[in-house]
């Protein structure tokens, strides 16, 4: 007896994540807020109304503690907001279940952290490539987009070297190729210079200047205020409410 063949389900598409909206923004808070259960509760992030635009440079600031993590967790859909509406490309995250969340995440937010998070053993082109592993992207399409994100970085000359032969902002650079290999809509970077000499530093916030320009929409948080500086807009973060910073 045969039994009827099973249509298998693209696991890499979100289900009920619609296509992005013309002319949305990429983020944009709704009183969005984000309290830990206690006790006591803590509400590390307050309310707050947020939009930023397509092509847009933003820089978050705050002390430690001030509710930075918070804001990067709910904007990066690692967490989700207890309560608020939270969009991103004009998709209302909050009604998503966690595989969608993930899916959606996967597709539309590349991120930059401070430590860069590379596979010791495997060449840059290879940790770069590795971003696409559980996509539909063929292996072949898969290490020509990483070749080309190695070459919108500086790179390509260094694709075959290990993390342990590249300095510490070419591993920076490696992991941005990482992170916009997948083409998102935003790149969110946590601190990006933090574990980098000045030299090296002015490198890599060279780059973002370069991705912005190009039309790259850039999120970065960091406490130090020269990297703040850079972006066209800046926002705080103190006690968990968050602000725009208005210069004189």
């Amino acid at each position: 007896m045969r039994f009827p063949r099973r249509r298998r389900r693209n696991r890499n598409r979100p289900e009920a994540v619609t296509p992005t909206q013309p002319g949305a923004p990429v983020i944009e808070f709704r009183g969005v807020a984000l309290t830990y259960p206690g006790p006591p509760p803590v509400e590390a992030l307050k309310p707050s109304e947020l939009i930023v635009q397509r092509g847009e440079f933003v820089t978050i600031v705050g002390p430690s503690g001030s509710g930075k993590s918070t804001f990067l967790n709910v904007a990066g859909l690692l967490d989700s907001p207890t309560c608020g509406h939270y969009l991103l490309d004009g998709i209302d995250t909050a009604g998503l279940r966690d595989r969608d969340r993930t899916a959606l995440r996967g597709r539309r937010i590349g991120f930059v952290f401070q430590s860069f998070h590379l596979l010791p053993h495997r060449s840059a082109l290879e940790n770069v490539a590795l971003a696409m592993l559980y996509t539909s992207v063929p292996r072949a399409e898969r290490l020509t987009r990483a070749r080309a994100a190695l070459e919108q970085v500086g790179l390509s000359h260094r694709e075959t070297a290990v993390p342990g032969r590249l300095s510490g902002g070419e591993c920076q650079r490696v992991a941005i190729a990482r992170a916009l290999v997948g083409r998102p809509s935003l790149l969110l970077c946590d601190e990006p210079t933090g574990n980098l000499d000045s030299a090296n530093a002015a490198s890599v916030l060279a780059l973002l200047d370069e991705l912005h320009a190009a039309g790259m929409t850039v999120m970065v948080i960091t406490h130090d205020t020269e990297v703040a500086a850079r972006g066209r807009r800046t926002l705080t973060v103190r006690d968990g409410l968050l602000r725009e910073q208005v210069t004189a």
